[in-house]
């Protein structure tokens, strides 16, 4: 009846996986039961679980990333401490646990880290950039994010009920194989990132709709803020990349449930092949991730710079060209496949040839800053960090494009740093800029400033501490995913990328302390005018936190940086604020249907994982049945009354007002 399911399953002899477990259990009880106490539960189901809107959807993304951040740094610290206490010794993680430690790892931190940190930005911003009330699919947006949220379920529930994969984030045939990996592992992951996946797809195809489609009038392409050019392009990529990710996991559960032989050699498959396709998404996922953070700097250095972006056009024009390339190098992660000479020159050329556009960016950033009045606020602190650590990160991508050097740092610790520099040292570092930039226009209260500071620089330093280390040991010839070694002149860099581990946690300890100052002394960090940052672009329109219908009248875009002009013609010409005629709005109707999808979603890919058959069944009916009543119901909006909307748009424009007075020189 319960398929493979047993208590076997459960490692009762397995202390560490039993803590963090009780550990977990504790929290989630404890937090169920606070909330019932308070009796929080009615406003929670009413105003985010079951909601539609873009703002809260995009608030829930971003939460379920910084938890998961907390999951997978404790990877990271396990692994670190591991590695520095196992010279000559077997360390405190056994060889099967340290493998499920570093798979875990990254598959968390790019698939529930970075992905829904960047998503989760994207949501909240971009439709209050273009001018506009909600994302094309308000409903669809709310099962794409409840889909992300079960794969990251499906990953940590295998902490206690089973295993996690052993292959690494990405699982190579033939290890990934029924033959090499019998145990559940590597199911976890295939369904997990399965189901996740069709979320990802289903927000590609609703962001490159809402931008190509709904926008403020006025708002052409090339007057769209830049953050909504990169959302663009990682869409784009997103919708064109991720049914190869979904395909190629898809072949390797036939391979391992029905006994098809796509990637066994031996039987005819290829396992080169997994290697082609996972990694034709594997590099556009990289941009994915970038991309977005890339826009995030472009608002906050203008913006912190008080100047337009420089060269506007030529930042539009790289990064389409970088949406493209993306598509063309995939094969410099297996240079040593054998391809041959000419194929890894044409790949290692397009290569370094997509480094051309990310240098316009970067100089484009630096120009934009050149004269301009710096306030150095914590997203600028992001923003500088990163351009220094983004380009080392690059010049060593650089060095790996070159086919005879990768030779030699294929699967060394040197390609980690390298990876690390970019993912870090760009999209954390992008999405932790955005989530300072943004936290006062979500919640109304800017974050606590030095606790922000002190927060980056431990953060910075701890890095470079942490990283540095691991290229001298690419030199010095370490390989990745080691769980004990004997060469004692890695002994004492390892130690010190563990000082710099133990650097980053300080940090993200600042951060949370930062967010628990800052909702304590909310009122004296209450931003009343919407406005806090003097910023350019539409969605610092709004009040502080926008309305469900975001904006009272749908604004007439006439430029570039739509709202500073219209803040700098109200200051020069010293304009009355003319109150316009407001009428009724229709909003979607909040719906449970996310939520239920992915508590069916949930019950199927457990029990695909255990063979449960008829629980198989029962979600999958489930499912479709949840689809069927979303369909079949009558009443999908609500309407705003025009005395309601008046109502609240006519406090914001009186906080705007009093900004606007003080503004203007005596």
């Amino acid at each position: 009846m319960f398929g493979k399911l047993s208590w076997a399953a459960i490692p009762f002899d397995q202390p560490i996986p039993m803590i963090a477990s009780a550990v977990v259990a504790l929290v989630i009880i404890g937090t169920l039961l606070w909330i019932t106490v308070k009796g929080w539960f009615p406003y929670l189901w009413r105003e985010w679980i079951t909601s539609v809107d873009h703002k809260r959807i995009g608030v829930m993304y971003t939460v379920l990333a910084l938890v998961m951040l907390l999951r997978g740094f404790t990877d990271a610290i396990m692994m670190r401490s591991q590695q520095a206490l196992a010279f000559r010794a077997p360390g405190y993680l056994p060889p099967e646990h340290y493998d499920q430690v570093f798979s875990a790892h990254g598959t968390i931190m790019i698939f529930f880290v970075a992905m829904p940190f960047m998503i989760g930005l994207m949501n909240f911003v971009v439709p209050l950039q273009l001018g506009v009330r909600d994302v094309a699919f308000p409903t669809l947006n709310s099962v794409s994010f409840w889909l992300t949220a079960t794969g990251a379920l499906l990953v940590n529930i295998s902490l206690l009920v089973g295993e996690f994969a052993r292959t690494g984030w990405l699982p190579y045939p033939p290890l990934s194989e029924l033959r090499y990996s019998p145990g559940v592992g590597v199911d976890y992951y295939l369904w997990a990132i399965e189901i996740a996946g069709v979320g990802t797809l289903m927000t590609g195809i609703n962001f490159v709709t809402t931008i190509l489609k709904i926008r403020a009038p006025g708002m052409t392409y090339l007057r769209m803020p830049m953050f909504c050019w990169t959302a663009l392009a990682a869409n784009l990529l997103i919708v064109a990349a991720f049914p190869v990710l979904t395909a190629t996991l898809a072949m390797l559960l036939l391979d391992r449930y029905l006994g098809f032989h796509f990637f066994t050699n031996e039987a005819g498959g290829n396992v080169m092949m997994f290697m082609n396709l996972i990694w034709a998404w594997g590099h556009p996922e990289v941009y994915i991730l970038i991309l977005p953070a890339f826009g995030v700097f472009s608002e906050v250095i203008s913006t912190f710079s008080g100047k337009p972006l420089f060269g506007y056009r030529s930042m539009v024009a790289a990064t389409m060209a970088i949406c493209i390339l993306s598509f063309t190098v995939w094969l410099h992660h297996f240079f040593t496949m054998g391809a041959g000479a000419d194929v890894n020159a044409v790949f290692g050329i397009a290569s370094m040839i997509i480094a051309v556009p990310t240098g316009v960016k970067i100089f484009n950033w630096l120009f934009t800053m050149y004269g301009g009045r710096i306030r150095y606020e914590p997203p600028l602190l992001w923003a500088i960090g990163f351009m220094v650590t983004f380009v080392i990160g690059g010049m060593t991508g650089v060095l790996l494009t070159v086919p005879p050097a990768d030779f030699l740092l294929h699967n060394s610790l040197f390609l980690v740093a390298h990876f690390h520099n970019v993912i870090i040292g760009g999209v954390l570092f992008g999405g932790f800029a955005g989530y300072t930039y943004w936290f006062p226009k979500a919640f109304g209260f800017k974050l606590h400033k030095r606790l922000g500071q002190a927060a980056f620089w431990f953060w910075l330093i701890g890095f470079y501490v942490a990283f540095m280390p691991l290229y001298v040991l690419g030199f010095l010839g370490m390989t990745r995913r080691m769980q004990h070694y004997d060469v004692p002149e890695w002994h004492p860099w390892l130690l010190i990328a563990a000082g710099g581990a133990i650097l980053i946690a300080i940090g993200i300890a600042l951060m949370i302390a930062q967010l628990v100052v800052s909702i304590r002394q909310r009122e004296e960090l209450r931003d009343a005018t919407g406005d806090p940052w003097d910023g350019r672009s539409l969605e610092w329109a709004t009040a502080s936190p926008p309305p469900a219908f975001n904006f009272a009248v749908m604004p007439h875009v006439e430029g570039q940086e739509a709202y500073w002009q219209i803040k700098q013609r109200f200051r020069d010409e010293s304009l009355p604020i003319e109150e316009p005629e407001y009428e009724p709005i229709e909003m979607p109707r909040n719906s449970p249907t996310g939520f239920i999808c992915a508590f069916f979603a949930t019950l199927m890919g457990f029990a695909l994982i255990w063979h449960i058959w008829w629980l198989v069944i029962a979600g999958a009916l489930g499912a479709y049945a949840t689809f069927v009543v979303f369909a079949w119901r009558d009443a999908d909006e609500r309407r705003i009354p025009a005395e309601v909307v008046a109502q609240i748009d006519r406090a914001n424009r009186a906080a705007r007002a009093r900004l606007q007075n003080a503004s203007v020189p005596a």
